[in-house]
Formats: structure tokens, C-alpha cells, sequence
């Protein structure tokens, strides 16, 4: 499965003086398998971009393909599009609204048209891919903690067994726990289903710890689409957009301009460890 933006644009307000364009000029293939971070500062357009990406915005200029086909063609069902590119708003909590989480997590199966059994049975596999089990069926939405809210509720899109999921700032409001647990379900649903992922982030560590590629926004345009151990090479361009890299990308700088032989590219605290334990001359 391909996902293909080519040359995309919208603007908002098209027929104002100077319209101002959230989106511009992009062009990017995202691919099933993949997991990409997706980064920018407040206003950068990635929101705009993944609501062009599942369909539920239109580009005044370019075309999507999914496979090929334009999804914006007439005759082309969109619903297609959603199925195999899900979409996890940020706080999709605020959206449950069933008796039961069960109820709630086989809303988008069943209007997908399938049968009452195979509901159920995508509901109950969805659940249990983000660490919920049997108990929790029956429960109301509202009862479960915030961190199990944030997981019913992604369980909700997976249901529909999107071949690339779409999570804009899934860990936002959670505590550390909830977050670290929620970022492993996230992985391995990369990793041992083969779900393509593009994590919306602001968190530096999370994309340099997860995506093995990182696009980043500015003004409404891609200036980066690359590896993040080669985007983070770019800190000081990232700093002058409202970004930053990951901390200890900051410590490696420093302790190279202290005369420490170390490499400036790692991108987590393991990796330092070992880079600076090699400087060292220890294992």
C-alpha cells in the first residue's frame, strides 16, 4: 500500500487579497511499514497535512494517490482512503461516546458495513493490540483512566485495520507511565504488524527514539525529509524554525568542544553512554 502527495497545496481562504497557504508545494510517499516522525512548530501546517493525507481535506493544488489512484477522482470512495489511512486526532478521548468500550471501539467496523461477529472480532483483536483486555469490554469509556481512554480510543481506528496509522500528539496530557506504555504499543504494532505510523510530535525524543525517518514543517513547506540522525545534524537551522534536537544531541556538542573525541550524532542516552565511554577508553 502507497500513499502519494504529489505537489500539494490549499489554502484556506482562497478568495481573500494574498491568501495565506497552509499547506505548500508538497510532495512525499509514505509507505505500509514505515514509521515516520513528523515535527514543527505551532502553525507549521502537519495538522492541515495528515487531514490531506486520510482525505478529510481537499489540496486547491496537487493530488493524492493512494495505490495510484487520485482520491479526489470522481467516482474514487473515499471511505477507502480512511479505512487504509486511519486518523487519531489529538485527545481522541473527547470522542468516545458508547455505554461501553467494546460498543464504542466497533463504531468504525460497523460502518464499514461488516457484520455483527466481525465487529466484534476487529473490535476485541484492536483492543488487545493496545494492551486492553477482556475486562475492560463491558466498561463504561468514561470510567477508565486517562491513559486507558487514550488507548480505547485508538483501538477505535485500528478497528478499521488501517494499513498506516496517523497519531497526532497521541501522548499529550498522559503521565510518564502512560506515555512510555503507550509509545511501546505504538512500536510494535510497527514492528510485529506491520502498521506504517506517522507519529505527529513535539517531542524531540520521541521522534529520534521511534521514526526511523523524520519530516519536518515549516511555513507550511517540508524542508526536511530524512533520516532524523541526519535532520538533527541540522540543530542550529532547526533551532532558527522554533525547534530544537533532542538534549543530548546538545551534550555531545558540548563535550566535543571540551576536547572529548565523541560522536555529535547520537540520538539517545544509550548511545551517548557507549560514545562516551569508548572516548573514555572503557568498556
Amino acid at each position: 500500500m502507497q500513499l502519494e502527495l504529489k505537489s500539494v497545496s490549499l489554502v484556506y481562504d482562497p478568495d481573500v487579497q494574498n491568501p495565506k497557504k497552509a499547506v505548500d508545494d508538497i510532495s512525499l510517499t509514505l509507505r505500509k511499514g514505515e514509521f515516520a516522525g513528523l515535527i514543527g512548530h505551532t502553525g507549521s501546517g502537519k495538522s492541515t497535512l495528515v487531514q490531506i493525507m486520510n482525505g478529510l481535506l481537499k489540496p486547491t493544488e496537487g493530488t493524492v494517490l493512494l495505490d495510484g489512484q487520485d482520491v479526489h477522482e470522481k467516482g474514487f470512495p473515499l471511505r477507502n482512503l480512511r479505512r487504509q489511512v486511519g486518523l487519531v486526532f489529538q485527545y481522541p478521548e473527547y470522542q468516545l461516546f458508547e455505554e461501553t468500550v467494546l460498543k464504542d471501539v466497533c463504531f468504525g467496523p460497523k460502518n464499514l458495513g461488516l457484520p455483527k461477529e466481525e465487529q466484534e472480532e476487529r473490535a476485541k483483536k484492536a483492543l488487545s493490540r493496545v494492551g486492553l483486555d477482556a475486562r475492560y469490554y463491558d466498561a463504561s469509556p468514561f470510567e477508565l483512566s486517562g491513559g486507558e481512554k487514550r488507548r480505547a480510543a485508538i483501538a477505535g481506528v485500528l478497528a478499521m485495520e488501517p494499513d498506516i496509522l496517523i497519531l497526532d500528539e497521541p501522548t499529550a496530557g498522559l503521565d510518564p507511565q502512560g506515555r512510555n506504555d503507550l509509545l511501546a504499543e505504538i512500536r510494535k504494532l510497527n514492528e510485529e504488524e506491520g502498521t506504517g505510523i506517522v507519529l505527529v510530535s513535539h517531542s524531540m525524543e520521541d521522534v529520534a527514539a521511534y521514526a526511523s525517518r523524520l519530516l519536518v514543517m515549516n511555513h507550511a513547506r517540508l524542508v526536511y525529509d530524512d533520516t532524523p540522525r541526519h535532520v538533527f545534524e541540522h540543530y542550529k537551522e532547526l533551532e532558527a524554525m522554533g525547534l530544537s534536537a533532542p538534549q543530548v544531541v546538545y551534550v555531545m556538542h558540548a563535550l566535543e568542544a571540551r576536547g572529548l573525541d565523541v560522536r555529535t550524532d547520537v540520538l539517545t542516552i544509550e548511545e551517548a553512554k557507549r560514545e562516551i565511554l569508548r572516548a573514555l577508553g572503557r568498556k
